[in-house]
Formats: C-alpha cells, structure tokens, sequence
C-alpha cells in the first residue's frame, strides 16, 4: 500500500536549520534502505507558484503569492508500507525530527493513495 504524506503549516519564511535537514535527510535514508521511501520533497514558498482552477467551464491561473491560504503544503513523502499504521509510524517520527528545532506549528496529513483500477478503489 502507497500513503503520501502532505506537510501542511504557516507559511513563515523561516528556512529550516541545517540541524533539521540533516534530521529529515537521514530519516529518509533510513526509510530508503528499508525499502519504504518512494519520494519525498520539500515545496517552495508560494510566491514561486500558481494556482490553476477550474470553475464553470472556465480555467483560470493566479500566481502565488497566497496571502489569503491560513496553511499551505509545505513538502510530502510517499511511503510503500504494509498498513496505515506503518506509515503513521513514519509520520511521528518525521514530526519528532523537529522536536527542539522547528517552532511553527506542523501537521501532516496521510493519506492511502489509489493503485491501479480506479473503480476498485484504493
């Protein structure tokens, strides 16, 4: 089973630590030489994106910055784990990495993502 996790917090313009990154790094690694890691990537601030929407037959494309969004993505990994429970177990240790040196709120969403045949579901 594939679970992508979706790191959601304030956009703050704070960078993480090097301390941090050498955290997440090594998680990822870890995940990687047990085979769990599929990807996993941190996002740039949203005044180098776009949002495009669909709405009424209408496409539309507005750049970034969102200064109206309360949370934005701020990065994700994809996990090949056996349960939900194993990649919830990713998830704490992930968020445990930045114990002592990230002061901004985090959350991260999991969520299964679909394999194969649509309409067999996930």
């Amino acid at each position: 089973m594939r679970f992508m996790t979706i790191v959601k917090s304030r956009e703050t313009g704070a960078h993480p630590s090097p301390a941090l990154i050498e955290k997440i790094m090594k998680l990822g690694e870890e995940a990687t030489k047990k085979g769990v890691m599929v990807e996993m990537g941190g996002l740039g601030p949203t005044a180098l994106g776009a949002r495009a929407r669909l709405a009424n037959g209408k496409i539309t494309i507005t750049d970034g910055p969102f200064t109206e969004a309360k949370e934005v993505l701020g990065g994700f990994a994809i996990y090949d784990v056996p349960s939900k429970k194993d990649a919830l177990e990713w998830t704490r240790r992930f968020l445990e990495a930045h114990i002592g040196l990230w002061d901004h709120e985090l959350e991260v969403e999991v969520r299964q993502m679909m394999d194969g045949d649509p309409s067999e579901g996930c």
